[in-house]
């Protein structure tokens, strides 16, 4: 008994694989929901439509001639809820759209879009987006489209009043969306910038109900703190490299730049936080994304994150209390000191 409990205390964490994907799964989650809702949170909502994420509400050519002029190639601002500012801006400077095709509906066949129709729905803009948008921005690209990457296919339409003003054009374009749907600034043309969708060093998400949201001062509550960026393209210069291939290099390359990140090697055990990383699909590769995340975070039972205060670099809170570092490694055994998402040994610790 007293052995089977020694044992237990010691254990190693779950397998980095099996830990990684229970973390990943639920931040695809979170990107799904994004997606589902970036819509919504995006252009032109009728009234009686609240969407979630921070809406906003164009006016297009009611409100100037930026909307009603743009064409493929122009970039796209605007800082006033309702995108009543909207205007175009030079590409180079921060912006928050990138046309990729205007869409003129009115030389579509059918009573849908002709005069005093109905303003369609959140639904139909989704599938006017999908339908249009997805290929055109594809083209726009030369098919160097990450799907999985920080950029999204979003379409402007000209909101209620530029609707019922006769106005039936649509803009497609590509914007940066944070993982609740919120459009965060661009800087330069897509097309001349790495896709992957990998946040800066340092970065914390925050977290809402468990699931990893937008990016936070690391002091305030947040899922999961990035440790490390890793270019993989020296490592794989040829083909997408399989999943397995990917989690070898990762697990030691995220782990040695992890521990140089927080500064001990004993930082993660200690913090009781886990070391996960992301993986690049064929789609993705074949885009010419390269980089991924390592980050640190904490899985709960049942999936999801707990809530963690405070840089991993220094003193931290999960879900409001100091973590307490478990046991030492007895003296006298063979056995390293675990990592956090090294595969159990077979036996136990022996």
């Amino acid at each position: 008994m007293a052995e089977e409990k020694e044992q237990q205390s010691t254990r190693r964490p779950p397998s980095a694989k099996l830990t990684r994907r229970a973390l990943i799964l639920v931040a695809a989650g979170a990107v799904l929901a994004a997606v589902a809702t970036a819509v919504f949170a995006g252009f032109g909502d009728s009234d009686d439509e609240t969407p979630a994420g921070g809406a906003l509400r164009t006016t297009g050519a009611v409100a100037g001639e930026a909307f009603g002029t743009a064409v493929a190639g122009d970039c796209l601002t605007w800082s006033a809820i309702d995108a009543s500012d909207l205007e175009k801006v030079d590409c180079e400077q921060t912006h928050l759209f990138e046309v990729v095709e205007d869409i003129d509906l009115s030389v579509f066949p059918g009573a849908e879009w002709g005069p005093g129709s109905r303003f369609p729905s959140v639904l139909r803009f989704t599938e006017l987006r999908d339908e249009h948008c997805a290929p055109a921005a594809m083209d726009y690209l030369q098919g160097r489209f990450d799907p999985h990457g920080k950029f999204s296919v979003g379409l402007i339409n000209p909101g209620e009043a530029g609707w019922e003003a006769g106005e039936r054009t649509l803009r497609c374009g590509l914007q940066f969306s944070s993982t609740t749907g919120n459009l965060l600034p661009i800087e330069g043309r897509v097309a001349d910038q790495d896709q992957s969708r990998a946040w800066e060093v340092g970065t914390c998400i925050g977290i809402n109900n468990g699931v990893p949201a937008d990016p936070v001062d690391c002091a305030q509550p947040h899922a999961f703190e990035v440790a490390a960026v890793v270019d993989m393209s020296s490592q794989f210069p040829g083909g997408v490299p399989s999943t397995e291939d990917q989690d070898k290099y990762l697990e030691a390359t995220c782990t040695e730049a992890t521990n140089a990140y927080l500064g001990d090697p004993e930082a993660l055990r200690n913090k009781t936080l886990t070391l996960f990383w992301d993986n690049l699909d064929f789609d993705s590769w074949l885009a010419g994304s390269r980089k991924v995340n390592c980050s640190v975070g904490k899985q709960v039972d049942g999936g999801g994150f707990a809530s963690i205060t405070g840089s991993a670099k220094g003193d931290i809170l999960i879900d409001g209390q100091p973590p307490v570092p478990p046991p030492p490694v007895p003296e006298g055994r063979s056995l390293p000191t675990p990592l956090p998402g090294a595969a159990p040994l077979p036996g136990g610790t022996r």
